[in-house]
């Protein structure tokens, strides 16, 4: 998770009053920061949406439209702060349809406007955050006793799936895949292992072998896109393709706002991303190294997704992202 570095943090005193956006831009990103900061587990979109929220708190605009202009100014800014992450964008999208769909728009007192759209975006960053839980209430009733699951690198999501089911007593084992380039399934590991739940870590190149002992697939999702697809860490594909092949159910838990308007046809699709990759010193001089860090698995591979809007089909998704974006 990227982090501002301490030496930038910006300084904003509580009486301060905001006159530029470029200053309203900054305590944004700062918020956001900080938010990021204070808790590791912080979804980048939440912490987006704290961090707009605070700019309605230090807005001057007299308008309403002035009010929005300000937000999509600073949601331009975070959205520069990590341009690759599409939940961070998504997140700030669903925030501006939010705020703005609400009777505030026909109050003729600014102050009470500012106040009302404050307090709906208090109470979408509280049901953001409440998200992964409701996910993990509603997920955990698809794994068995004695069953295997197996994941894929880190999800924070998926981690609160698996520990609730274990807490309700259910005894099942999980397989790990290791996550390559930046190894996230150790971390998962590692996690899994201090809730004592039993947990075997794998190559990323196993899980075709390893398919057979598997009785269900449950991955996270960077983005849900607008056919039902996700993207996700690099080699989701894959093992869902290996999961279809040897008929075991893939699922998805993912927060609704990660919920993107996004319709990629196939990989090229994708906003580029890379992460540092190191192959080692033999590799010859000339050879070319390709290291996406993401990749698009399309709805077909996919059994159900399991959001904090309720279990879907992909072929859901669409209808519940107009619902979102409307």
């Amino acid at each position: 998770m990227q982090r501002r570095p301490s030496h930038q943090k910006l300084v904003v005193t509580e009486g301060f009053e905001a006159n530029t956006q470029g200053t309203l831009n900054d305590i944004a990103v700062r918020e956001f920061h900080d938010a990021l900061n204070r808790d590791e587990e912080m979804a980048f979109a939440v912490a987006a949406i704290m961090a707009l929220t605070a700019v309605i708190k230090r807005s001057s605009a007299t308008t309403l439209m002035g009010v929005s202009k300000e937000l999509a100014d600073a949601a331009q800014a975070l959205q520069r702060v990590n341009p690759t992450n599409i939940s961070l964008k998504a997140g700030c999208e669903l925030f501006l349809r939010y705020t703005t769909r609400t009777s505030a728009l026909e109050l003729q007192d600014i102050e009470k406007a500012k106040a009302r759209l404050i307090e709906r975006g208090l109470h979408f960053a509280e049901t953001s955050t409440r998200a992964r839980q409701t996910i993990a209430e509603l997920g955990s009733r698809f794994i068995r006793s004695n069953c295997t699951v197996l994941t894929h690198g880190y999800s924070r999501v998926v981690l609160r799936l698996l520990q609730q089911a274990f807490s309700s007593g259910l005894q099942f084992s999980v397989i790990v895949t290791e996550g390559r380039p930046d190894g996230t399934g150790i971390t998962m590991a590692k996690k899994l292992d201090v809730e004592n739940i039993p947990v075997t870590l794998v190559l990323d190149s196993c899980v075709g072998y390893i398919m057979d002992k598997v009785d269900m697939v449950l991955t996270g999702a960077d983005a849900v896109v607008e056919n039902g697809g996700i993207i996700n860490k690099l080699g989701t594909y894959g093992i869902a393709l290996a999961a279809q092949a040897a008929s075991k159910p893939f699922y998805v838990a993912a927060e609704s706002y990660k919920f993107a308007r996004l319709y990629p046809l196939g990989q090229a699709d994708l906003p580029e991303e890379r992460k540092p990759l190191d192959v080692g010193p033999m590799l010859p001089p000339r050879t070319n190294v390709i290291n996406p860090s993401r990749d698009y698995t399309p709805p077909q591979c996919i059994s159900l997704l399991v959001t904090d809007l309720g279990v879907l089909t992909p072929a859901a998704v669409s209808d519940e992202l107009i619902q979102l974006y409307l």
